[in-house]
């Protein structure tokens, strides 16, 4: 199948609670809303399935076959859409400790990538909250970046974000889209956030596919929300307002290729 020179994306905008049954079906619905407004690939954010207790959440941590990807997959399948499924908590052997991980997902229900986040997000923000995620996700060490029939996708994680050598890995081998699902702090969210997207997307000349946690989560846990999808010129095409939803922006092959022609940046690297 050739690729298509344009086709539409979507980011998803999520307030995940500790309420499992609750977060899937938001993100159910909003996957099928993107679905309804012609959506080829949408993105859910970080930890879309649950945002809660650490125990509960190592607790519940699934396989790759568990029914939270089950059931996005059987979505994928019956709309004929590619979902990006943001991250999970996976099952993994080490006791006590999850994988942080992100799944692609073909529109056949198939998976077609896997990554699990290389940089863990360990810091203490001024606002009173602790981050430790080391203590209990085991890092990723694999860069991926998919092939598919709507182009080649970079897979991200959140923190990764202020990694930038990760994305030039990306672009090295390809990237088009780069996908950052998240669940960015409020405190660094609202003075970092766009800036670091809009930068991956500049400095890659890529697009750029950022589902976001938005809101209170638990007592402790406020994120900043702004899904984002950015162009290869650093545009922002569309964003999601407060509160949960979609946005929806098309992926030009046109302009992709224009942008890298008028800025050859990539094929000028040294280093």
């Amino acid at each position: 199948m050739a690729t298509p020179s344009t086709y539409l994306l979507g980011a998803v905008q999520m307030t995940s609670t500790a309420d499992r049954a609750r977060n899937m079906e938001t993100a159910l619905r909003l996957v099928n809303q993107a679905a309804d407004l012609g959506v080829r690939l949408v993105g859910l954010p970080e930890n879309f399935a649950f945002m809660g207790r650490e125990e509960e959440r190592i607790s519940q941590a699934e396989t790759l076959e568990g029914p939270t990807l089950t059931a996005l997959r059987d979505l994928a399948r019956a709309r004929g859409i590619w979902i990006l499924a943001g991250s999970i908590a996976e099952k993994v052997d080490l006791p006590g400790h999850t994988a942080n991980t992100s799944a692609l997902i073909a529109d056949d229900g198939s998976i077609a990538a896997t990554y699990r986040k290389i940089h863990l997000f360990d810091v203490n923000i001024p606002d009173g909250a602790r981050y430790a995620e080391s203590e209990s996700v085991v890092p990723g060490t694999e860069v991926v970046v998919a092939g598919t029939p709507l182009g080649r996708m970079g897979l991200t994680v959140c923190y990764d974000l202020r990694f930038p050598e990760l994305y030039r890995k990306l672009s090295e081998k390809g990237a088009e889209v780069m996908f950052i699902p998240a669940a960015f702090t409020l405190y660094t969210g609202k003075d970092h956030w766009e800036v670091l997207v809009r930068a991956r997307a500049i400095e890659n000349l890529a697009w750029v596919v950022a589902p976001a946690q938005v809101g209170r989560h638990s007592a402790n846990r406020v994120t900043f929300g702004n899904a984002m999808i950015v162009d290869a010129w650093g545009t922002v095409l569309a964003r999601c307002p407060d509160g949960e939803g979609v946005c929806v922006a098309p992926f030009d092959r046109a302009r992709l290729e224009r942008a890298r022609r008028e800025l050859p940046a990539l094929q000028h690297r040294r280093l």
